[in-house]
């Protein structure tokens, strides 16, 4: 059985972005912000209005955190949140941190999200002033 879990929708809005290898790399900022840099590519999460000038980016993200912190040794944590939107046909940018989960969907998905999230047991807060929430 999964977990029934706790999340909170962020207020921004979100980007991916693609940046340089080589940098330079924008300050961080904002509500959240990851910058992953891998031997052939860096990524860039972070709210819209941070996306450095030139950057490949695509836009129109909202993100929901799992309200953590999860030990490393629980499993099915990030599946129970993940495997109910892949059946609903919800695509999903994830990211973790040592504390949490981080599950990104395009801003007009947010009300098949919510209603899939809901119906597999799970709480999401700070919905109210989302459109169509």
């Amino acid at each position: 059985m999964s977990p029934s879990l706790s999340l909170s929708l962020l207020p921004a809005g979100f980007a991916v972005a693609q940046l340089p290898i080589g940098g330079p790399f924008p300050a961080p900022g904002g509500s959240l912000f990851s910058l992953t840099l891998a031997a052939d590519e860096c990524s860039l999460v972070c709210e819209e209005h941070l996306v450095p000038e030139g950057a490949r980016a695509q836009r129109g993200w909202v993100a929901l955190k799992l309200h953590g912190p999860f030990e490393f040794s629980l499993t099915g944590i990030l599946a129970s949140v993940l495997n109910p939107l892949r059946d609903a046909g919800v695509g999903i940018f994830a990211l973790s941190t040592f504390n949490t989960d981080y599950v990104l969907v395009a801003r007009n998905q947010l009300p098949a999200t919510l209603t899939t999230l809901r119906n597999a047991g799970h709480t999401v807060l700070g919905t109210e002033n989302a459109a169509g929430a």
